[in-house]
């Protein structure tokens, strides 16, 4: 038998995968968001650009911004009991509601 990849995008065929109409580069307006220190925002990856995206995990979770690092936001998202601080660019942020 072949030993599993553990890659970091390993299983996500699915999850990171656009729609058929969605396909291609994403709007450069998502590169130019602001976001204020304490406002919540969500992690949703855009598979057409790698730079930047957390892992997998943090798909769809919610986080409270503590920073900006570079061009880049630090977040906190709790997983269960535990905080998690990721490092994300904005082009994989949407603003909560």
């Amino acid at each position: 038998m072949v030993k599993a990849s553990k890659g970091v995008r390993r299983r996500t065929r699915y999850v990171m995968q656009k729609r058929a109409r969605d396909r291609g580069l994403s709007p450069i307006t998502r590169q130019f968001q602001t976001f204020e220190v304490g406002e919540k925002a969500n992690v949703n990856i855009d598979p057409s650009i790698h730079k930047g995206q957390p892992h997998v995990r943090f798909h769809g979770k919610t986080g409270t911004v503590v920073r900006m690092q570079g061009r880049s936001y630090l977040l906190d998202i709790r997983m269960g009991d535990m905080m998690k601080q990721i490092i994300v660019r904005p082009e994989h942020l949407r603003k909560s509601k």
